[in-house]
């Protein structure tokens, strides 16, 4: 029997912040809904990064298999060609095409990596999508010009606007960090709006929407929102920024009633985060400590263009394949999102880099190098080193970085050479953290529960067995028993079904496939500098 389902990611949301808002009477609702249904901790990805977060949690896949796992990607293993990530490269069956091959219609609305829009029984409209481009984010292909009839449509609030947002960058005067709050709750409810639409005029049986700004408001005002890092005597304008950024999680609450109302009470409403959210305090230039280590040597081009002033953008992203002199380099860092080193194969880069026979050898002495790593106190900076098997295993870890860092602060690295390797910020900002929120309410859902840790993997397929829908046997989570009541599971008892590691029947996309042109890409990588993804 169908039942119709909701998903609403909330990007970044976590406890720390919730738990309060709720106690204290700023997220009523959340409060109630919390009470009416089951709460869990999330355990995200390695590293918990947006893109192969959600592309988890909508294909109920790893990393490893289903090819995501930074906002770019290479181009085939070993390259040193990056681009950004698309909907192309996910090399598994997405949710809503296992749901509209049930027979049942899906709507996916505002998540990453979805451009191109994929072609669904229902209604996408793509995520980190640029205003002017919003239009070929949205399938069908007459979406968009439905939405625009909207009373309160408006493309540079509901997609990106580098007008609006430029004003929030970090060093920025703080004055400003108030209505970058303002964007983010404006944009929620466009979203509401959209979502109000489709549901009247185009409904589907599975709607999952990503409303993203608790992270976009995390990164900036994480020292405003954090109870920890609240001053004993705020000044007047920290005192101001707290109570806009508290705001944006009021209208928040009235935004998820809304939704959970026009859902109905037969729904099941499932909120989920893609990570957990905490504080940075400094920033490792792990370039220049793989440099001082002797495994990366520096072209002249780098001091050159570093002295043109140029702001990190995907220029700069792509331009290590020049900064770099390739004939003294064994490991490098392309992307400062992924925490994620790539040691250079010579098999794969005409003889140079480290031979084949001694790759084992060399990816362990590189380990130990980074765990021994201690700052002046004489305390590790590095607190994990995950190798490409233990982080990425399957079919597509061959793209994925040979060792992904966690750092003990939980920050994000940078690629550029710098002196010190290891500085403070000035200021601590939001960073991603490993354990996000997981909240369902619903027919059969037990009231009142909290039932321990679960996984991303574990939500593709609640969302398929609440939609009456087999979950094969592929995909690596599961539907936790202690979330349903006993006598409703054993009436519905979760059909699992024999699929193999089926995956897509067509490849990822050819390499090299150009998807997003120049503006677009230095539209999203201007955002991702503002939200210290970049650093």
């Amino acid at each position: 029997m169908t039942k119709k389902t909701i998903l609403v990611g909330l990007d970044g949301a976590t406890f720390t912040l919730l738990d309060p808002f709720m106690q204290q009477g700023v997220m009523p609702f959340l409060k109630s809904f919390v009470e009416q249904g089951v709460r869990a901790d999330l355990r995200s990805v390695t590293p918990p990064l947006t893109p192969p977060a959600w592309t988890t949690v909508l294909t109920g896949r790893s990393p490893g298999h289903h090819g995501i796992f930074d906002f770019f990607q290479a181009d085939g293993p070993g390259s040193t060609t990056i681009r950004l990530a698309t909907s192309g490269d996910i090399q598994v069956d997405h949710v809503a095409e296992l749901v509209n091959r049930a027979g049942q219609r899906a709507s996916v609305i505002n998540f990453p990596v979805h451009f191109p829009p994929l072609p669904i029984d229902g209604a996408v409209i793509a995520g980190w999508m640029p205003w002017r481009q919003l239009r070929l984010g949205c399938y069908p292909p007459d979406l968009y010009d439905r939405l625009k009839q909207l009373p309160d449509f408006n493309p540079r609030e509901l997609a990106m606007d580098m007008a609006l947002e430029a004003r929030a960058t970090e060093g920025c005067d703080e004055d400003e960090y108030v209505e970058w709050v303002g964007l983010h709750i404006r944009r929620e409810e466009r979203w509401l709006e959209v979502l109000n639409y489709l549901s009247d005029n185009d409904p589907t049986d599975l709607t999952a929407v990503l409303l993203d700004g608790p992270d976009k408001v995390q990164h900036l005002c994480w020292r405003f929102l954090d109870p920890a890092l609240w001053p004993a005597q705020p000044t007047a304008e920290e005192t101001r920024i707290r109570e806009a950024s508290i705001g944006y999680y009021r209208r928040l609450d009235t935004i998820l009633a809304a939704l959970v109302e026009k859902a109905g009470p037969d729904a099941t409403v499932v909120m989920v985060s893609d990570h957990g959210f905490g504080a940075t305090t400094e920033v490792f230039h792990v370039n220049s400590w793989l440099e001082q280590a002797g495994y990366l040597a520096w072209s002249q081009d780098v001091s050159d263009e570093l002295n043109e002033g140029d702001t990190l953008g995907m220029g700069h992203l792509s331009r290590h394949s020049r900064w770099l002199d390739w004939d003294r380099t064994k490991a490098y860092v392309s992307t400062p999102t992924s925490n994620g080193i790539h040691i250079v194969r010579a098999e794969q880069h005409d003889g140079r880099g480290v031979a084949a026979a001694d790759y084992a050898a060399f990816r362990a002495e590189l380990i130990e190098a980074l765990l021994s790593y201690v700052d002046e106190d004489g305390k590790p900076v590095i607190a994990a080193v995950a190798t490409r098997e233990d982080a990425f295993d399957g079919p597509a870890g061959a793209l994925a970085p040979d060792l992904t860092l966690t750092l003990r602060d939980g920050g994000l690295v940078s690629i550029l050479p710098a002196d010190p390797i290891l500085a403070p910020r000035p200021q601590p900002v939001g960073t991603h953290r490993p354990l996000g929120v997981f909240m369902a309410a619903g027919p059969g859902i037990r009231q009142g529960a909290a039932i321990g840790e679960m996984s991303l993997l574990d939500v593709t397929p609640i969302l398929l067995h609440s939609l009456g829908i087999q979950v094969g046997d592929d995909l690596e989570g599961h539907v936790p028993t202690g979330l349903y009541e006993p006598e409703y599971l054993a009436n519905r008892p979760v059909d699992v079904v024999t699929r193999g590691d089926a995956g897509k029947v067509q490849p990822a996309k050819s390499a090299g496939q150009v998807i997003y042109d120049e503006e677009a890409e230095a539209v999203l990588m201007a955002r991702m500098r503002e939200l210290g993804y970049v650093e």
